[in-house]
C-alpha cells in the first residue's frame, strides 16, 4: 500500500511538472493562430478561426527564414563536427590504454570545468586575426571545440563499457584497426551519439552570447539574435511574436520527440553493467 501512495505521488509530481512546462507552449501556439486584436482582447482563448498569417509575417517580414537559416547551418555544423572529431578520440581513450592516456583524459575532463565564455576576449582577438569575426564559419568553429570535452566524456564512458570479445572476434576475421572501429564500434555507441547530438543541439540552437558579440551583419544573425530585433520592431503584434517563438521551438520538440529512445538508452547503457 505504501509503495503503491508513493508510485502515484510520483506519477502525480511528474504530470504536474510535464503540465507546467507544457501548459504556457500550448498557449504560445494557439496565439499565434489568432488575429492580433483576438489576442489583446482575449490572451486565454480559444482561437475563433486558423489564422496563419502571422507566421507568414515572422519568416518574411522579420527575416525569420534567414535567421532560422543560419541557425540550423551554424549548429548541425558545430555538432557534426564535434562528433566527428570526438568519436575516433573517445574511441582511443577509451579503448587504450598507453603512457600518457589519464593526462589526457585529465586535460579534456578539464574542458568541463572551464566556461568557455571566460574566454571571450582572446576568442574574440583569434577570430579576428584569423577573419572569422562575423562569420557563421568563426561560430561552427567555437562551437564544435567547446563541446569536444562533453563529448569525449559521454562517447568515451560508452566505449569502455563494450565487451572486448567484440574487437576479437573482427580482427579473428581479417578487420583492421580502422575498420573494428567504423564498422564494428560505431554502430554500437548509436544511443551515445543521439545523446551527445541533443544535448548539444539544444544549447548551441539558444545560444545568444557568441552570436551578439561576433556576428555584426543582421544577415548572419540567428534565431536568438534575430529574436531581440524582432521583440523590438514587432512589440505590439502578440500573434507574430508568438509565431516567431514557435518557429524557433518547433525545431527542438522535433528533436527530442525523434531521438527520445537514444537518448534514454544512451544516458541508461552502463547503468547495469
Amino acid at each position: 500500500m505504501k509503495t503503491q501512495v508513493v508510485r502515484l505521488g510520483g506519477y502525480l509530481l511528474l504530470w504536474g511538472y510535464a503540465a507546467a512546462a507544457l501548459i504556457p507552449l500550448i498557449i504560445m501556439l494557439l496565439d499565434s493562430l489568432r488575429p492580433n486584436r483576438e489576442v489583446l482582447s482575449h490572451p486565454l482563448a480559444l482561437p475563433s478561426s486558423l489564422d496563419f498569417s502571422s507566421y507568414s509575417t515572422a519568416w518574411t517580414q522579420a527575416s525569420f527564414g534567414t535567421y532560422a537559416q543560419n541557425s540550423a547551418m551554424v549548429t548541425i555544423g558545430a555538432v557534426a563536427l564535434d562528433v566527428v572529431v570526438s568519436l575516433p578520440a573517445a574511441y582511443v581513450l577509451g579503448r587504450y590504454q598507453f603512457r600518457g592516456s589519464g593526462t589526457l583524459i585529465a586535460f579534456f575532463l578539464a574542458g568541463l570545468m572551464l566556461p568557455v565564455r571566460l574566454g571571450i576576449v582572446p576568442i574574440f582577438y583569434l577570430m579576428g586575426s584569423l577573419g572569422l569575426t562575423d562569420s557563421r564559419l568563426g561560430l561552427v568553429l567555437i562551437y564544435a571545440a567547446s563541446g569536444i570535452p562533453f563529448s569525449i566524456f559521454i562517447l568515451s564512458a560508452f566505449f569502455r563499457t563494450l565487451p572486448r570479445e567484440l574487437e576479437e572476434a573482427a580482427r579473428i576475421d581479417g578487420a583492421g584497426d580502422f575498420r573494428i572501429f567504423a564498422r564494428v564500434m560505431v554502430p554500437l555507441v548509436k544511443p551515445a551519439i543521439a545523446t551527445v547530438v541533443v544535448f548539444r543541439f539544444v544549447p548551441l540552437w539558444n545560444d545568444f552570447f557568441f552570436p551578439l558579440v561576433l556576428l555584426r551583419t543582421t544577415d548572419r544573425y540567428t534565431l536568438p539574435v534575430g529574436l531581440t530585433q524582432f521583440f523590438g520592431e514587432f512589440q505590439t503584434n502578440w500573434s507574430a511574436l508568438f509565431a516567431g517563438l514557435v518557429i524557433a521551438t518547433v525545431p527542438l520538440i522535433v528533436l527530442f520527440l525523434v531521438a527520445t529512445k537514444q537518448i534514454v538508452q544512451g544516458l541508461t547503457a552502463g547503468m547495469g553493467r
